[in-house]
């Protein structure tokens, strides 16, 4: 019972935290990446190691959805959520471990994206031999697959920078992954290409990326900054609950951006419409409309917050 009782408290560690979690992840996704989480954790893998097998098996996801043929298409399907299930798993054993790392985090980001850079690709060359439209106007499906990447990324970004921000009034500093471009460009420019080049490299790719979400989110910036003039790093408890409670009813749609839905549109699309492209469909018009709702309401959210700092902080 005892034993049973620690595997419990070590599962809800292994969590990010029950604000930011999806509901499909707790009942599916969440159990298996911490079975693999503790075997990994067993034979010694690292967070990095199984992340990388997750980008190699959702590789393979991508060339099984090449094919017109269901069966082939199902086992894309199984590969794809094998490969989300170690997605989970590198997380929940980097939290069990206490495993923590910048390129961690930046190799994490990275396995969807290529994941789907493998997908678009794939649906892209599919189209150009099965469908009409396609074989002969055979540029259009890539400029879309292209337009929708840029969105895609886009998407992905910013609903991790909300769900980090919301992490850092719940947890703080130290359970959120939540970065400042200013000091990683200090950290950046003190490295040096010659001795450092992969390590500046990624640095100078992670730098970049987070600069776009900061110009994307100028409230949340002036919050950020005003903050750190009333508080410096210790906000006061009072004020961290108010902004959750605002701020919790948008990780519904953080999710909705992430993983789970994009691969039940994805698989509709394969799997029950026998249209692939309808996936980028989905994405340019359901998914962009959420994320201009979610950005619109969290910088609305982040001037209000302006607000109570002097009631909060007298």
């Amino acid at each position: 019972m005892s034993r049973l009782a620690d595997w419990k408290r070590e599962y809800k560690a292994s969590l990010k935290s029950s604000d930011t979690e999806e509901t499909f992840d707790l009942i599916f996704y969440r159990p298996i990446g911490f079975f693999w989480a503790k075997l990994a954790a067993r034979l010694g893998v690292t967070p990095n190691a199984i992340t990388i097998a997750s980008i190699i098996i959702g590789m393979g996801a991508g060339v099984a959805f090449y094919f017109n043929d269901f069966w082939i298409n199902v086992a894309g399907m199984l590969l794809l959520m094998w490969a989300d299930s170690f997605d989970s798993a590198d997380g929940q054993l980097a939290r069990m471990t206490r495993q923590y790392s910048r390129i961690g985090r930046i190799l994490d980001g990275l396995s969807g994206d290529i994941w789907f850079v493998c997908i678009y690709v794939a649906i892209c060359l599919r189209e150009n031999v099965t469908s009409h439209f396609f074989m002969e106007h055979t540029w259009f499906i890539w400029v879309l697959a292209v337009v929708t990447g840029v969105f895609h990324a886009m998407q992905a970004a910013m609903a991790d920078y909300y769900r980090q921000f919301h992490l850092y009034f719940v947890k703080g500093e130290d359970g959120s992954e939540l970065e400042r471009a200013s000091c990683l460009w200090d950290k950046f420019h003190a490295l040096s290409w010659r001795k450092d080049f992969w390590q500046k490299l990624v640095l100078m790719f992670y730098t970049n990326y987070t600069v776009g979400q900061e110009k994307r989110t100028p409230a949340m910036q002036r919050l950020r900054q005003a903050l750190d003039a009333a508080y410096g790093g210790r906000i006061p408890l009072a004020f961290r609950e108010k902004f959750r409670a605002a701020s919790k009813p948008l990780m519904k749609y953080t999710n909705i951006l992430s993983f789970n839905t994009r691969s039940f549109a994805l698989f509709a699309s394969i799997l029950v419409f026998r249209m692939p492209w309808l996936y980028f469909a989905f994405e340019l018009v359901v998914l962009n409309i959420i994320l201009v709702y979610m950005m619109v309401r969290h910088e609305r959210i982040c001037r209000q917050s302006m607000t109570w700092i002097p009631a909060v902080g007298s």
